[in-house]
């Protein structure tokens, strides 16, 4: 129940008396005319009088009229689809009444409108009655009449024609019908019935009406009507106590509000209640002779729950509605007309009142545009703003989303204080997905100054929540905020690669975790953050980093990847898997400062690839060099495996090695045995030679003009020059040479005189021995 006393009162309406639009003086055409009933529709108003004529008023406020019965009209019904009329009335005395209907658009001779229906009304006790209600329907197929007797005739059929229409009582009581209501839905049709003590339903659908008692009450006449869609198509009574609504199957809500009720009228969604003056003093109209009893006409506006209109009119004999407005029909016999303002109006008066739900409601229900709406939200939000009431104002700024400038709201909330307020705004903001990185940076720091964890992980850790902020702005303040957890769950989500794995090593420090994330990525990324974070990796975690990275050079896959692809074992043919392999020439500056994993890398490539690029060959050899130049004496067994690990790659014939490259390492480290090797290797047998004799190694001379004097006769002449040229007792090796060189004839014998002439050692003897000469 609600009490309309509590209800605000506003002037939505503008009452003026209808003039005459020629002269704009008062209309006064229908003073003398003595109105029994009234009807409004299809661009005209309908009065009928005592003396049985019909009365046209239309816009321009022009009169016409002609007789439709011999003695009184009682009751008028204007359809509104369709330019007919049903009227009643009374021919002659002391028998029942006549119902006529009017085609409104066909003339007859006379120039007057058809009339196409001629019917007694007969009431269910077949005595004469008056009528006492009446109710056509829209689709012209039933007419309800309801009598002084308390009976209801139903007529169905074409109304305004009296050929194949039926007519039965379908109500019989002792009270007479004060109201009657059609009411249609897509399955049924139902008739209210209303007397002075009980209101009825008759579901008319079937061939039998189906009864249901309302309510035990009923009202007096003129005070039952029915309403529009905005209030479920109701219909409405109006007693003493109260204003009541009700639905076909029963009674609902009620509007309490004393007072004597006369008339009860329904116009776009504004009941319209005519009571009488609760003051019983009668007031007078100034200069128009007798005082005359006041009654109070008020416009209530149901969805809203406000007054939109209330002031006396003398006597109110009926209220109807036409050409978008109300007109009241005042005992006066002068029309009253209410025009209500516009929407923008009405929007101003609520506003210079702070009244803003109001004003909103209003704006709802009168189908205001949205971005009027969003105007009225701004000011209701600036308003409870000034008041301080901050909750309220961001709660009207929030529904601004979409149409308000942010940054307008932002400003007023970045006090500390208010940082609730703009957090509850700047989740709206995400919601809608209408933020932009500053919004999400502002909320993700509002959050981190309230340590809301809770609403932290509500934003960022819920796995499958639609993402509504800027990834990487997020990742950023977290991990500025120290909150890292959050920073990598967002971008391990959202594979932001990069992001996550400078937050494990460069905050978190957890270098095995990271190298795990590296492990999972496809070959491309895996390989580029490799070579970005390598060094990192192999400085903490030396030994896993070394196992990826043999991995990522022969046959990588992603180790949360199964290691066979299920699509390639689908059909007959089987494909074979993709091979991943990552240069690894690419990572040797990885193992700076770490010889030990290099070497193991290296030695692992060029077992699993044997095709390897030189330069992991060439870098392998310089590792076991290096370590061979710096291996303790007394670590003999260490230093004999460096040289067969060393001499073992030199002497592999699948080496891939560059020999000029390789010899110059092996040079640079004194590696004897390496140099030799590559000499021999290339040939070079002079340098074998030289490099014999640079060392004083005179058995490895005379050796090396053994093996390769067949090669390069030359190295016997060029070992006697060395031997002529020493001063120490070179006897024996000198005799050697000389042998060789007769016998081969490399030389004759007056220069080889000439080569041993600068020797001391070398006598005539000794070239005797050799038989030289």
């Amino acid at each position: 129940m609600a009490f309309l006393q509590q209800w605000r009162r506003f002037n939505f309406f503008d009452k003026e008396v209808v003039k005459n639009p020629q002269t704009s003086e008062i209309f006064n055409k229908i003073q003398d005319i003595d109105i029994t009933t009234c009807a409004s529709g299809r661009g005209q108003i309908i009065f009928g009088d005592t003396r049985g004529i019909l009365y046209f008023l239309d816009r321009s406020m022009q009169l016409t009229d002609f007789k439709a019965y011999e003695e009184r009209v009682t009751h008028l019904h204007q359809l509104k689809q369709h330019n007919i009329l049903v009227s009643i009335g009374q021919d002659e005395s002391g028998i029942n009444p006549v119902i006529k209907v009017w085609n409104l658009d066909k003339k007859d001779k006379t120039n007057n409108p058809t009339c196409t229906r001629y019917t007694r009304a007969i009431p269910g006790s077949n005595n004469p009655s008056q009528v006492s209600s009446l109710t056509v329907s829209e689709n012209l197929n039933m007419m309800a009449i309801g009598f002084m007797d308390g009976s209801v005739t139903l007529i169905r059929g074409d109304v305004t024609r009296e050929r194949h229409s039926k007519s039965r009582t379908i109500h019989q009581d002792k009270t007479p019908v004060t109201g009657l209501a059609f009411r249609h839905s897509q399955r049924n049709t139902f008739l209210y019935v209303v007397t002075e003590t009980c209101t009825l339903s008759f579901n008319l659908t079937g061939k039998e009406p189906r009864k249901e008692v309302l309510d035990l009450h009923g009202c007096p006449f003129h005070c039952s009507v029915m309403s529009d869609a905005t209030q479920d198509n109701q219909f409405l009574i109006g007693r003493s106590d109260a204003v009541y609504f009700y639905q076909p199957d029963g009674r609902g809500p009620c509007l309490a509000f004393e007072g004597q009720k006369t008339i009860l009228h329904w116009f776009r969604g504004y009941l319209v209640v005519v009571t009488k003056d609760s003051k019983t003093l009668p007031r007078s109209v100034a200069g128009e002779g007798p005082p005359r009893i006041m009654d109070i006409v008020t416009v209530y506006d149901i969805q809203n729950k406000f007054i939109a209109y209330s002031a006396p009119v003398p006597e109110v004999l009926d209220v109807i509605q036409e050409w978008g407005s109300i007109y009241i029909l005042g005992g006066d016999r002068k029309l009253y007309h209410l025009q209500e303002k516009d929407t923008q109006t009405k929007l101003e008066i609520l506003f210079k009142k702070n009244l803003y739900i109001p004003a909103i409601n209003l704006a709802k229900s009168q189908h205001y545009d949205y971005d009027g709406l969003i105007d009225i939200f701004t000011q209701y939000g600036d308003h409870l703003y000034s008041k301080g009431d901050h909750d309220g104002a961001i709660a009207q700024y929030i529904r601004t989303i979409g149409r308000l400038e942010p940054s307008y709201v932002i400003r007023k909330f970045l006090d500390a204080q208010r940082i609730h307020n703009l957090t509850a705004y700047l989740q709206a903001l995400h919601k809608e997905t209408l933020a932009n990185e500053d919004h999400t940076t502002l909320l993700l720091n509002c959050y981190t100054k309230l340590k809301d964890n809770s609403k932290l992980d509500e934003f960022i850790m819920t796995k499958d929540k639609e993402v509504t902020f800027d990834v990487e702005t997020a990742i950023k303040v977290c991990r500025q905020a120290g909150y890292y957890e959050h920073a990598l769950f967002l971008a391990e989500k959202h594979n932001q690669h990069n992001l996550y794995l400078k937050i494990q090593l460069e905050d978190i420090k957890d270098y095995q975790k990271a190298l795990t994330y590296i492990a999972k990525l496809d070959f491309e990324e895996a390989m580029d953050n490799m070579k970005k974070y390598g060094k990192m990796l192999m400085s903490e975690v030396p030994t896993q980093t070394t196992d990826l990275l043999k991995l990522l050079c022969t046959d990588y896959k992603p180790s949360d990847k199964p290691l066979v692809d299920p699509a390639s074992l689908s059909g007959d043919v089987i494909v074979p898997p993709l091979v991943h392999k990552a240069p690894a020439e690419e990572f040797i500056h990885i193992f700076v400062n770490n010889s030990s994993q290099l070497m193991e890398f290296l030695e692992h490539m060029t077992k699993v690839q044997q095709d390897s690029p030189s330069l992991i060959y060439n870098t392998l050899l310089e590792l076991y060099l290096h370590d061979l130049a710096h291996v303790e004496i007394k670590e003999k067994a260490t230093k004999k495996e460096l040289e067969r690990k060393a001499m073992d790659l030199l002497q592999t014939s699948d080496s891939h090695y560059d020999i000029d490259q390789a010899l110059i390492l092996c040079q640079m480290h004194n590696f004897k045995k390496g140099i030799l090797f590559l000499y021999e290797k290339g040939k070079l047998y002079q340098q074998i030679l030289h490099y014999h004799m640079e060392h004083d190694e005179y058995d490895q001379i005379i050796d090396a003009c053994k093996r390769y004097g067949t090669q390069d006769s030359n190295l016997w002449v060029q070992a006697l020059s060395y031997f002529a040229g020493r001063e120490d007792n070179c006897k024996q090796y000198i005799v050697e040479v000389l042998s060789q060189i007769d016998r081969r004839n490399l030389l004759p014998p007056l220069i080889v005189i000439e080569t041993l002439a600068h020797n001391s050692t070398a006598t005539l003897s000794v070239v005797k021995v050799s038989n030289t000469l």
